[in-house]
């Protein structure tokens, strides 16, 4: 609470910097537990008009099932879609705030960095933090196994700014004050099959002394040491991370891309199991229904933890496949439980 009250003082007031802090979290929230929610919802609502025989006079109307619970569906959809819309393009603008905690909230917080290797130009890239909010590595220590000829095993300098790619230039980290090699201004710059690789202020007028560029697409996000932010891209974002042939792809990423790609339909399949609990044609206990649905939504995790487990590890079924065998498995459950409630 002390980080907050200091922060609050310099930054407008307190409440403007917890609603910085939890609303993301709040976010989160949302996208975690939104289809169990409405589940649940569905089970109080049909509970509430059974309690107060609402149910049962709509139902001698000759209205059906089907037709009663047709506005709960579509709200069930509504909020499907608000997930995925929070999921791929609210919670990866956040995912930096995702990954703090309460006393590194401040944006200019510096983070722990996961080095990683370029496999294009064979570079390691590391460094000993990350300011992420602005794509700025502090010391970074650049390993060199390629032939550069001049420039060593090794690029040292005091911050390497990343710079997104430019129709006259790569991506890449522009690295200032360079400590190594030190005559690093005499250098020419290296290409490797016309391709730039490190580029000088020998030859590149744009770069100031003591200034190079390694042109690399290793982003700043690759390089976060929490696997949380990974967790927040975007399905663009996951795509290119696995398409990049600059850094390994692992069966975990791959299986984590197919999960988003049927996360909404596996959301509303879930919803859509609770449907035979909500008709409940033999009048058992409101709470015996909630503790029926309890055990459907444990079956389903358990399904889809160990179909990814397996995915993951790459035993007996490849990635994309592994991320579809929940809805495999529950989207026929569901949509012949959906068809029966329309005929009831």
């Amino acid at each position: 609470m002390d980080d907050f009250v200091k922060l609050g003082q310099s930054e407008g007031g307190l409440v403007k910097v917890m609603a910085r802090y939890y609303g993301p979290f709040m976010l989160l929230m949302f996208d975690w537990t939104g289809a169990i929610i409405a589940m649940m919802a569905f089970l109080f609502t049909v509970g509430w008009l059974r309690r107060t025989g609402e149910l049962t006079s709509t139902l001698a109307a000759g209205i059906s099932h089907g037709r009663l619970l047709r506005p709960m569906i579509v709200a069930s959809l509504l909020i499907v879609g608000a997930q995925m819309v929070n999921r791929e393009f609210v919670l990866p603008q956040y995912r930096d705030a995702l990954s703090m905690k309460a006393k590194d909230i401040n944006p200019t917080m510096e983070q722990d960095v996961k080095a990683k290797y370029d496999k294009v130009n064979r570079v390691l890239i590391d460094g000993t933090s990350m300011i992420a909010s602005n794509g700025t590595l502090q010391e970074p220590n650049f390993r060199l196994d390629g032939n550069l000829v001049g420039f060593g095993d090794m690029i040292l300098a005091k911050e390497a700014k990343w710079m997104e790619a430019s129709p006259t230039l790569p991506s890449g980290f522009l690295l200032n004050r360079v400590r190594r090699p030190e005559q690093i201004d005499t250098l020419a710059s290296a290409f490797w099959q016309k391709r730039p690789v490190l580029l000088t202020s020998h030859d590149q007028d744009w770069l100031q002394p003591g200034q190079c560029f390694l042109a690399t697409s290793v982003s700043p996000d690759l390089l976060q040491a929490s696997e949380s932010a990974t967790r927040r891209a975007s399905i663009p974002e996951l795509v290119a991370q696995v398409r990049n042939p600059a850094v390994h792809s692992s069966m975990g990423l791959q299986v984590l891309l197919h999960e988003r790609i049927v996360r909404p339909p596996l959301d509303f399949a879930l919803i859509m199991l609770a449907l035979p609990m909500v008709v409940n044609r033999k009048g058992r206990n409101l709470f015996v229904m909630i503790g029926a649905a309890m055990v459907t939504v444990m079956g389903f995790f358990l399904v889809k933890t160990v179909a990814s487990m397996i995915g993951s590890g790459g035993y007996m079924i490849s990635p994309g496949m592994a991320a579809w065998v929940p809805l495999i498995v529950f989207g026929p459950i569901a949509y012949v439980r959906l068809r029966e409630v329309q005929l009831v």
